[in-house]
């Protein structure tokens, strides 16, 4: 049953990914026209406002993400805050299609970046919960859900609009909304599915009562009831003797027990300055923060220089799209080698191989065949060097809640602070995307495209070497420690064992 579970709930979870990535790609061709045609916005503000309604997304994103990582660490259930930001999810899609005024439409945003806080800190904290040991292949098929997102919606949505109109587009995010939150509501975690799995074992007889049960049916009458007579005049099952260093083991070991976890440790003051103080954590914020801006300027930009370059509409520049997101399907592959490894050497790899893609990008420049294949394998390497830069990283989130929790037991409390470690993956995510596509665009339109590509590249530079300083290495398991513990005990057992003298 948990394997299965796990499974469903893994797809679950990505599916409202898949949503909130959908949702956001889905409108970015109607927004434009919802200015002019819905609220009146004149052709020179146009820009203006859409600009507006994209930092507005990015802020409640911001701000939003670690307190929907807060509330997802103290609430009992992770199902509920996720279903409440399907919820605002679909309110903000009523308000961005119905929404007659400049102040509709930017609540309707804001509600957008309120839901996408909530889906992605709750979603990845649930997700931990869910896979256990393979995080970092968890985190890969997160990868697949947004390359998935980014791929068909921008299409999805152009060719809707231009076929059917505005209204359209948004029915068709009904409908997604609308099923991704029944299948909310169908999910069941799997703490709750452990529960009724113990009430269900409990419920069963144990082995050991079904060994007495085939022992009183082999062994004849006779004695049988002289071991029953035995029993109750106390002959049998004597209770255990314990040797003076046993019970002074075993105090030793209730006393360390009681004392393992300072009432202290378990404030929310305690646990954020914890998380904060942590060099890894610390790298690897700002490395997505350095990911996410690279990945989203160049969805700010690429259109506009195809478009300049080569002379290509839309549907020829969403196919070079594809070059870069293509590759975001070996995600899963990825996020096995940072479970094996660790999360350091794959990101550095991809970090290392962003600076020099990026630096031959400014070498496309004529419109001829070869430059379009070069530009094309270029992109589809980028794809790949962020696959390894991204999936990486996000499970490294996990891996130092992890190793802190290991150095000391019970700091971060009994539901930990998944929730809150994702709230600030998501906080630098967000900032990464305002910044990458203001840079991006401020640099392209003032210096050219080959100045932009290799200013990025310095950027990703920065990411490579703090990776390599700080971020943690091979990953070891709770379950590889006590493993460990008991070779270790073994080994010990069998050095003081005292040889028979020949």
């Amino acid at each position: 049953m948990a394997p299965l579970n796990s499974i469903l709930d893994n797809l679950d979870i990505n599916l409202a990914i898949f949503t909130d990535i959908f949702f956001y790609a889905l409108i970015i061709p109607v927004v434009p026209f919802s200015l002019t045609i819905q609220v009146g916005i004149g052709q020179d503000q146009v820009q203006h406002w859409t600009s507006i309604l994209l930092a507005c997304y990015s802020v409640a994103l911001f701000v939003g993400s670690p307190l929907a990582g807060l509330y997802a660490d103290h609430t009992s259930s992770r199902r509920w805050p996720l279903l409440i930001g399907l919820v605002a999810l679909a309110a903000s899609t009523l308000l961005l299609c119905f929404g007659n005024s400049i102040g509709l439409l930017v609540l309707g945003r804001l509600l957008q970046g309120f839901s996408a806080a909530i889906v992605w800190s709750v979603g990845c904290a649930l997700l931990v919960d869910t896979m256990d040991a393979a995080v970092g292949v968890a985190m890969g098929y997160v990868g697949i859900s947004m390359s998935v997102g980014l791929l068909i919606a921008p299409v999805i949505g152009g060719s809707v609009y231009g076929a059917a109109g505005s209204y359209a587009v948004y029915y068709i995010a009904f409908g997604v909304v609308a099923v991704d939150i029944l299948l909310r509501l169908f999910m069941i975690e799997k703490k709750v599915a452990r529960q009724w799995a113990n009430e269900d074992h409990d419920s069963r007889p144990s082995a050991t009562e079904t060994a007495e049960i085939d022992v009183e049916r082999a062994v004849p009458p006779t004695v049988l009831d002289s071991q029953i007579s035995a029993r109750r005049s106390g002959e049998i099952n004597q209770p255990p003797q314990y040797s003076s260093e046993e019970k002074s083991s075993e105090t030793q070991t209730i006393a360390g027990q009681n004392t393992t976890v300072p009432a202290k440790h378990t404030s929310m003051r305690h646990r954020i300055k914890t998380l904060l103080k942590s060099p890894r954590l610390l790298t690897a914020l700002w490395c997505l923060f350095v990911e996410a801006g690279l990945m989203m300027g160049f969805d700010a930009t690429l259109a506009l220089f195809l478009q300049r370059t080569f002379g290509w509409n839309s549907t020829a520049a969403g196919i070079m799209f594809l070059a870069i997101f293509l590759p975001g399907f070996v995600s899963p592959l990825v996020g096995w080698l940072a479970d094996k490894y660790g999360a350091k050497w794959p990101s550095f790899f991809g970090f290392c191989l962003l600076v020099p893609i990026l630096v031959c990008l400014r070498f496309v420049t004529e419109n001829t065949i070869q430059h379009k294949i070069l530009l094309g394998f270029l992109l589809a390497l980028l794809g790949v060097a962020l696959a390894f830069a991204n999936v990486p990283l996000m499970a490294e989130i996990t891996y130092v809640i992890e190793a802190k929790a290991a150095e000391e037991p019970g700091i971060f409390g009994e539901k930990g602070v998944y929730g809150l470690g994702y709230g600030l993956f998501t906080m630098a995510f967000a900032l990464g995307g305002t910044v990458g596509p203001l840079w991006a665009g401020y640099v392209a339109d003032s210096a050219g495209w080959g100045t932009m590509t290799w200013s990025f590249s310095i950027w990703a530079a920065s990411g490579a070497v703090p990776i390599c300083i700080w971020l943690g290495g091979q990953v070891k398991r709770p379950a590889d420690a006590t493993a460990d513990e008991d070779e270790d005990e073994d080994e010990d057992a069998v050095t003081n064992r005292t040889l028979p003298v020949t």
